[in-house]
């Protein structure tokens, strides 16, 4: 008999909260630089997503956004509610799910192919960057082009880091747990 894709065993639930618990406590801590700040989120959702795969950091990333909307201060300067989600930060809240689901996916498949994870990982970052600007783009009334500068740019050369750290954290995490879900 196949496995329902929604049931999880005790294992699985046990690392979504645990996931789900470092984003809220790591997410909340940022540095303000302009409308959209430099945060933890994305890396923790670079390592948790190659320890957990796509099924289970798609989950707690999506339960992180739930938590934060219900207004647990868990996004960045641990504020939360639905106005930070629909504010001109929230294209790139929603944006982390991406990030979650294709390095997940990446990790699921090509844990072995360090080059192409990375590149999937930039993928997901990439279509962050491009949901966020669209969104943060109408919310603060400015061109593409300007939000661009204002919510990409500043924070390209961090995020690499974070997600080569992120490669390398995250795949020895799995190698160390012996964990595939």
């Amino acid at each position: 008999m196949e496995k329902s894709s929604l049931k999880l065993n005790a294992k699985e639930i046990s690392f979504v909260g645990l996931m789900t618990a470092a984003l809220c406590i790591l997410g909340g801590f940022s540095v303000p630089i302009g409308p959209v700040p430099v945060s933890l989120t994305n890396f923790v959702i670079y390592v948790f997503a190659i320890v957990l795969g796509r099924k289970l950091s798609t989950l707690s990333t999506i339960l992180y956004v739930l938590i934060g909307f219900v207004g647990l201060p868990v996004f960045s300067g641990f504020s939360g509610g639905a106005a930070k989600l629909f504010g001109p930060t929230g294209g790139y809240i929603i944006g982390f799910i991406l990030v979650a689901y294709i390095t997940g996916f990446a990790s699921d498949n090509f844990i072995k192919n360090k080059i192409f994870m990375f590149l999937l990982m930039l993928l997901g970052t990439i279509l962050l960057y491009i949901l966020g600007t669209l969104w943060l783009s109408f919310q603060a009334d400015m061109s593409f082009i300007k939000a661009l500068y204002v919510g990409v740019i500043p924070f390209v050369f961090a995020d690499l880091i974070k997600i080569l750290v992120g490669m390398v954290i995250g795949t020895s995490i799995k190698k160390q747990l012996k964990i595939n879900f």
